[in-house]
């Protein structure tokens, strides 16, 4: 009963209604004899358990193994929030890589080799990060120039250049653009503009702290799935 108490007083503390979460029955037991008895007991909601097991003594096998459980349930919590901002960083990446690999498409049939898309997305960067190009920024974040850009940076930033690909795409598509020199100013000019929506709304890109590599990021998240995996076969069992 003290750790009921105690766990009473935690969810008072913290603002909830206590009869929300513990609720005083009688319930009926068997006796050796075959008679009943009435007995006092409690129905209690996840966040009841929840506090009680933290309230508890964990030498008690009951207490360890909830203790355990609400342990190993939180981790898993943690691994799905993981799992959503990875999902969420790939799925922008991914669009990025597609706009890009329709911007150098367009680009050869206008006249523009791999070099220049090189530069015409340099400069498209150079706009987009208030001057730095797309090396100085590997250089900023420490990022080896073999590793492109895009996998280190937040997900709204990808948005952002994502964003300002598409309207290259568009406008070279819908005016007829040919030519490195032309297209450059379209991608410049649309890579301004989605900086200076960011801006409205207090947000400088090359301001905004780089991320864990994605691939990184990846392979880090299914390794903790594994060992998650084997650690929740481990939880004691509790007795009858």
């Amino acid at each position: 009963m003290t750790a009921i108490k105690r766990a009473i007083e935690s969810c008072e503390t913290t603002g909830f209604a206590p009869d929300n979460h513990f609720r005083g029955v009688t319930k009926m037991v068997q006796l050796g004899s075959g008679a009943q008895r009435a007995i006092d007991d409690f129905l209690l909601t996840r966040y009841a358990c929840y506090l009680i097991a933290q309230n508890g003594d964990p030498r008690k096998e009951p207490i360890a193994f909830a203790q355990s459980y609400f342990a190993i349930q939180t981790r898993r919590h943690e691994l799905i929030e993981d799992r959503m901002r990875l999902l969420a960083r790939l799925d922008a990446r991914e669009q990025l890589r597609g706009s890009e690999k329709t911007l150098s498409q367009n680009l050869y049939e206008r006249g523009v080799d791999d070099e220049g898309f090189g530069r015409i997305r340099s400069k498209g960067d150079a706009a987009l990060f208030g001057g730095n190009t797309t090396l100085a920024m590997k250089a900023k974040y420490g990022i080896t120039q073999s590793r492109p850009l895009a996998d280190f940076l937040p997900t709204l930033t990808i948005a952002a250049k994502n964003l300002a690909t598409e309207m290259t795409n568009h406008n070279a598509l819908q005016e007829g653009l040919q030519g490195e020199p032309a297209i450059t100013r379209e991608h410049v000019q649309n890579n301004q503009s989605v900086r200076d929506m960011l801006a409205q709304r207090g947000i400088r890109p090359e301001d905004l702290p780089p991320e864990e590599d994605i691939k990184k990021l990846e392979r880090r998240v299914k390794a903790d799935e594994k060992r998650l995996g084997k650690l929740s076969g481990k939880l004691p069992e509790p007795k009858g």
